[in-house]
């Protein structure tokens, strides 16, 4: 019987062992610094690997031309603490880039080595050019599907293991070896009973379970605040699919603040006026919703003379971006060229107007990174061809386009200030 204890044992470690793993493996991998991501973060904005340089010098083989690791480090963290201390390789480099800074960066020892392992082992991407084949859609996201198998095969462990327990106790209770008599206990008392003498084991499936339940709230934590298809009643119903889809409205006759500054601004009901002053009846809800224009505006159509006691429209507003982020209108569209279905959708199919699009940053980034930049006869980036030759144009073009992250489109200063 001996035997059969040191058994039970060696199980309940094997078991212990399993759940410490499961629950720390994910986070010891996932702890180790990534070069290329840190990289494209921190430094892909003023360097480039091997295309020449753009603000500061091309980063390929820096390690053969810098005196050694532990200089890179130094000047990665303060370059005008070496150049102030007079060192001579670092005071070269700063007069080689005319006095060109290079700021601070916020990351530490580790994460440059990582930066530095990611430059020297960097292959430049082998373009493939596919002819006649439909884009592969994105892999969906099986986070969920990972985490509900993790828990059914720790359940499944955790059922085994008091399967054979039970076991080797009925074994011993056949040789008469004294045990407290379970016989006749209710399902909560068995699983106190458990409890009571399997508190390590209780307590790492405890610590698993919350561990994985952290994990998802995490994920569904992220989308707390974006409000996709939100659909406000308005206190005047417009059709945005009768105004700009059939009678072919261009967006910025109302909203003439999307070419000239940072909001595209709400019209105001005088300029509705520009066509209801004549047309007092719609054509799908007669003459219900054009009348609360008059009365806003405290407007007699019969006489056609405005009274003394106009009133403010409480419109609601249907996309809304956080303080912490910047976005101009005018940017996009006058600069960018974007049309407003970019952001906003098919509006002239919408008869109710809804917000289409997450407006999460992610959805923002891919914008940036795959957007080609209209260069071409947009006086807004003529010094860039000004500044830059052919040849050097070409080697910042992705898939034959330059995209917006080219320009640095992807810092974070850029939208949070």
């Amino acid at each position: 019987m001996r035997n059969l204890f040191k058994w039970v044992s060696k199980l309940r470690l094997a078991l212990h062992l399993l759940l410490f793993l499961m629950i720390t493996g994910v986070s010891v991998s996932q702890a180790q610094p990534n070069g290329e991501e840190i990289f494209k973060a921190n430094c892909k904005s003023c360097h480039t690997i091997g295309k020449g340089p753009l603000i500061g010098p091309d980063l390929k083989d820096v390690e053969t031309r810098a005196p050694d690791r532990d200089w890179l480090v130094k000047w990665i963290t303060n370059s005008q603490e070496l150049v102030k201390a007079g060192d001579g390789y670092a005071v070269e480099v700063f007069n080689a880039n005319k006095g060109t800074i290079m700021p601070p960066q916020a990351v530490n020892k580790e994460e440059i080595n990582a930066i530095l392992d990611y430059i020297k082992d960097y292959k430049p991407p082998v373009e493939q050019k596919v002819v006649d084949e439909k884009p592969t859609e994105a892999p969906a996201d099986n986070t969920l599907l990972i985490s509900l198998a993790i828990a059914c095969a720790v359940l499944l462990l955790v059922i085994w293991f008091l399967r054979s327990t039970k076991s080797a106790l009925q074994e011993a209770a056949a040789d008469k070896i004294p045990l407290p008599a379970r016989h006749g206990m209710g399902v909560f008392k068995s699983i106190g009973h458990w409890i009571t003498h399997n508190k390590r084991s209780f307590a790492l499936i405890v610590l698993l379970l919350v561990a994985l339940g952290m994990r998802q709230l995490w994920y569904s934590a992220i989308w707390i605040g974006v409000h996709q298809g939100y659909e406000p009643i308005q206190p005047i119903a417009f059709p945005h699919d009768l105004h700009a889809g059939k009678n072919g409205i261009n967006c910025v006759y109302c909203h003439s603040g999307a070419e000239k500054s940072k909001t595209a601004g709400i019209p105001s009901l005088n300029v509705c006026m520009n066509c209801h002053k004549f047309i007092k009846e719609g054509s799908r809800t007669g003459t219900t919703e054009i009348a609360k224009i008059y009365k806003y505006l405290d407007y007699d159509p019969e006489t056609g003379e405005y009274g003394d006691n106009p009133q403010p429209v409480q419109w609601v507003k249907v996309h809304n971006l956080p303080d912490l982020a910047y976005f101009n209108h005018s940017q996009h569209v006058v600069v960018g060229k974007l049309p407003c279905q970019r952001c906003h959708g098919k509006v002239e199919e919408m008869q109710v107007l809804h917000q289409e699009s997450t407006l999460v940053m992610g959805w923002c980034i891919d914008c940036h990174r795959n957007e080609p930049v209209k260069m071409e006869g947009n006086p807004y980036y003529d010094h860039v061809h000004d500044q830059l030759t052919e040849e050097q144009l070409s080697k910042f073009m992705k898939d034959g386009k330059i995209t917006v992250e080219e320009l640095g489109g992807t810092e974070c200063a850029r939208c949070h200030y």
